[in-house]
């Protein structure tokens, strides 16, 4: 067995002395995990790298068994991300919410996601809102999708400022208004036309939102906390954002 991709590095572990396993989210085979010969040496652990685009060569005597990984690299992006502390948080929630995935489950359009969300990791004011997509993203291919796009009460497409916790669809203002109490609030720059900028209080809706939705469908089902790092990169996109003056 042998196919050639490319992929996101996640994570690695040791195996044995000088060998490591690694697990990448690669673009036609999903979340994969094979053995990296050598993968300890001073030539490859640059490479390996959660963050890092590598071109694959994976090979095994049958599909079942965890192979061998052949890397080389293509976008070094590990160096310019762990400056910053959103971008490392964003890496390992990244890492987390695709573990949630099957093994070996080709999921296509979470990896152009992930492709977008890592070129603008250590930008705060553009990563917020691309983190929040790729969690809708990461609901959809569980099976658990929202649809942001239409009044559920009205079919309406203006004018959505609610979501129902129990349809997970949009609602308007005026259709939501008995129950506002009961809806989740949502922010403009999710909503069917993608509008308005990305500040502080939008961004904590955003999470709160996805946050509700993960809980309800995904960790509280499988029996499994939010990921720390998920509450570490809400707080370090707030701080970033904060600091540049796009609170208000």
């Amino acid at each position: 067995m042998e196919w050639h991709d490319e992929g996101f590095v996640l994570g690695r572990r040791r195996h044995g002395e000088t060998s490591v396993i690694l697990e990448v989210m690669t673009a036609a085979h999903g979340r994969h995990l094979g053995l990296v010969r050598g993968g300890r040496s001073r030539r490859l652990q640059p490479i390996l790298q959660p963050g890092n685009r590598v071109g694959l060569v994976w090979r095994a005597r049958l599909d079942e068994h965890l192979g061998l990984y052949q890397v080389e690299p293509l976008e070094m992006n590990a160096a310019r991300l762990i400056a910053s502390p959103a971008a490392v948080y964003g890496l390992q929630t990244l890492a987390a919410h695709l573990r949630l995935l099957p093994e070996r489950d080709p999921h296509p359009a979470l990896f152009k996601a992930m492709e977008v969300v890592c070129a603008h990791l250590d930008k705060p004011e553009i990563a917020g809102a691309l983190f929040a997509r790729f969690e809708l993203a990461l609901l959809e291919e569980l099976g658990f999708g929202l649809d942001l796009t239409r009044c559920a009460l009205t079919g309406a497409q203006e004018g959505l400022v609610y979501v129902s916790p129990k349809s997970g669809r949009a609602v308007t203002r005026e259709a939501g208004e008995p129950w506002r109490d009961k809806l989740l609030p949502l922010p403009r720059f999710l909503g069917a036309k993608g509008e308005a900028p990305t500040d502080a209080p939008a961004l904590a809706q955003a999470f709160a939102l996805t946050g509700f939705f993960l809980h309800r469908h995904v960790y509280e089902p499988r029996g499994l906390a939010e990921p720390d790092a998920r509450s570490g990169l809400i707080s370090a996109l707030m701080r970033a954002l904060e600091a540049s003056g796009n609170a208000a």
